[in-house]
């Protein structure tokens, strides 16, 4: 089979190599549509690499090539022995890790057993932790991680299951959190009166339709977005985008605040002068949700005068979120469920399709930079 593989910090070639062979308890997919994420990008350009060796060192791209891909819908094509579900033809969506629920394995270690899968100590994940992703024509996996699309529903929309599941697991974290201004308690006194996302990208967008369509929070949600594309999805998903490059982004926050500044700041950009600003930004004993990764090229010392705030920092991973019965994950299946029901409109954001793995060294090499780029899709 065809693969899109990545033998160096940015270089990409379409390969060809060994189809998978479904093992026991596995089913292999037919790709029909991945995600391009923005860890995709921060591997390829080489500022992470998160295949590691039993010491916790980072194996190099020369030694072990990687395909990469992890949002991740197709056709299930082949299953393996003791497999009744799915069958052969279902359309699925992939829960791209690998725990001891999904590989079945006993005792299962503390984080899956409290529901905490993607911290398993045993962790694996297709097309991030070494194990092929999909970028490829086919791919093999866990049976019980396969969820299946119960509806029409176009598969490059689909593929957007997994980073809404990662909104998901984040807006469950910062329901539990103990902090000073809560979410839950929006409506009254204490609670979080507004909201700022920092970054309009598929993430930062996909937190905005959450918060107002699932979470039903009514209350102010600001948006920092220098894209005029992305801040119109914004706009059109309820919140109100400010451009930090035509006016200081503090004094539009305090302006639109009554000078409180904001209660929940959730940093979904991944850009280090996101960090410099949080204090100018966030109300003393607020809460930072910190979603977005790379920031490079900042010194830590940005995080002082927000350390002085005695804020509620939580940084969230991965779509974490316990089982369902038949052991498919619960976060996959609830995030699936709410775009197929149209509570979060996921075919606005994909502004760029690519319908062959071909096109991905280009799609790699920084077309994501372009102006009005919201979200790319392989579609082959």
């Amino acid at each position: 089979m065809r693969a899109a593989v990545l033998v160096d910090v940015g270089r990409v070639e379409v390969r060809e190599v060994a189809t998978p062979v479904p093992a026991a308890g596995e089913v292999r997919i037919r790709v029909g549509a991945v995600g391009i994420c923005g860890t995709d990008h921060h591997i390829v350009a080489g500022h992470a690499n998160y295949n590691r060796d039993a010491s916790g060192r980072a194996v190099p791209l020369a030694r072990e090539p990687q395909i990469l891909g992890h949002e991740i819908a197709g056709v299930v094509d082949a299953v393996g022995d003791g497999v009744r579900d799915p069958r052969p033809g279902d359309r699925v969506v992939v829960d791209q890790g690998r725990s001891c629920v999904s590989e079945a394995r006993r005792p299962r270690c503390e984080y899956c057993a409290t529901g905490d899968s993607h911290q398993c100590e045993h962790y694996r994940e297709h097309g991030i932790t070494g194990l092929p992703g999909g970028f490829a024509e086919q791919l093999a996996v866990p049976a019980v991680n396969a969820v299946r699309i119960e509806s029409e529903l176009d598969l490059a929309a689909a593929a957007l299951t997994e980073p809404l599941g990662c909104v998901v697991h984040a807006c469950d974290v910062l329901a539990r959190a103990p902090a000073r201004f809560t979410l839950r308690d929006a409506a009254r006194d204490g609670g979080v009166r507004a909201v700022l996302v920092l970054g309009a990208g598929p993430a930062g967008l996909l937190f905005v339709q959450y918060l107002r369509r699932v979470l039903g929070y009514a209350g102010l949600v600001l948006v920092a977005e220098p894209d005029p594309t992305r801040r119109a999805l914004a706009a059109r998903f309820g919140a109100e985008p400010i451009d930090p490059d035509r006016e200081d982004l503090a004094d539009a926050v305090r302006s639109r605040t009554g000078g409180r500044g904001v209660e929940l700041a959730i940093e979904a950009s991944g850009a280090g002068a996101a960090l410099a600003e949080l204090p100018r930004l966030v109300r003393k004993q607020g809460t930072v949700l910190l979603y977005g990764h790379g920031h490079a090229g900042t010194d830590l010392s940005v995080l002082n005068a927000l350390q002085f705030m005695e804020p509620t920092l939580l940084a969230p991973t991965g779509a974490s979120g316990g089982h369902e019965p038949d052991g498919r994950p619960s976060t996959y299946v609830r995030a699936l469920r709410a775009i197929e029901r149209g509570e979060v409109d996921v075919a606005p954001l994909i502004t760029h399709r690519y319908d062959s793995l071909d096109a991905l060294p280009r799609a790699l090499g920084g077309e994501h930079r372009a102006a009005g780029y919201v979200k790319g899709v392989v579609a082959p």
